[in-house]
C-alpha cells in the first residue's frame, strides 16, 4: 500500500481551534485512494510564519522525503499564507521528489507519471496571492475596527494585572524548562509536558534556552 502523511495546521494557539476536521478529511481521502497514513503532523502556528519557524512542517517534510510518502494537506493555505513561503515549500518538495496533495483545490505537485505539472507554479501563485490578500484584508478590517473603538472611547489591551510576569511563567512552565534544559527536542518536550509545540517554542524563546 502507498504511504502518506497528513500535515494539518491551525493559527490559534488556544483551544478555540483544532486540527480534527483536517485530519478526518485527509484520513478519509487516504482510505478511499489506497494510501496508508503512516504519520500525522499537527501544528498550531500562524500561516504567516516563515518556514524555518514551523518545526512540525519541517519534520513532516523530512519524514516524507526519507520515506517517499505523499503529503496530504486539506488546503493550500495550511502550508502558508505568504506566496513566497508557499512556493519555497513547494520547491523544496519538488527538488526532493516529494509529492503533496491539496484536497480543497484538488491538485498534486506531480502527475501519475511522476512529472511536475506544468501549471503548478502558476496555479499556486494565483491561489497564494488570493490567500495573502485575504489575510491583509482581515488585518485591515481589524485595525479599522480597533481605531473606531478607540475613537469612541473604548479602552484597548489587556486588563491591568492580566499579563503574567516572567517569574510566574517560570513557575507555570517549570516542567517545560526542565525538559528543554535536559536537551529534549521541542516536539518531545510538548508530548512529555502535555502542552502545544507553540507553547514550548515560546518558552524556549522567552527563557533563551
Amino acid at each position: 500500500m502507498k504511504k502518506a502523511v497528513i500535515y494539518s495546521r491551525v493559527s490559534s494557539v488556544g483551544e478555540r481551534q483544532n486540527t480534527d476536521r483536517q485530519i478526518s478529511d485527509m484520513t478519509a481521502y487516504a482510505e478511499s485512494n489506497g494510501y496508508d497514513v503512516v504519520q500525522v503532523y499537527s501544528e498550531k502556528i500562524s500561516g504567516g510564519k516563515k518556514n524555518a519557524e514551523r518545526v512540525v512542517l519541517q519534520e513532516c517534510l523530512e519524514y516524507a522525503r526519507a520515506n517517499k510518502a505523499l503529503i496530504l494537506v486539506s488546503e493550500l493555505s495550511r502550508v502558508g499564507r505568504q506566496i513566497w513561503e508557499v512556493l519555497e515549500t513547494v520547491k523544496n518538495c519538488i527538488d526532493s521528489n516529494v509529492n503533496m496533495y491539496f484536497h480543497k483545490e484538488n491538485f498534486s505537485l506531480f502527475d501519475e507519471k511522476g512529472k511536475v505539472l506544468a501549471t503548478t507554479a502558476i496555479y499556486i501563485s494565483c491561489l497564494g496571492f488570493c490567500a495573502e490578500m485575504e489575510r491583509e484584508n482581515i488585518a485591515y478590517r481589524l485595525n479599522s475596527g480597533r481605531d473606531l473603538a478607540k475613537a469612541n472611547g473604548v479602552k484597548m489591551g489587556r486588563k491591568v494585572g492580566s499579563v503574567k510576569s516572567k517569574e510566574k511563567k517560570a513557575e507555570e512552565y517549570a516542567h517545560v524548562i526542565r525538559s528543554l534544559k535536559k536537551g529534549k527536542s521541542i516536539r518531545d518536550t510538548a508530548k512529555l509536558c502535555d502542552v502545544s509545540i507553540s507553547t514550548v517554542q515560546r518558552v524556549k524563546r522567552e527563557f533563551a534556552l
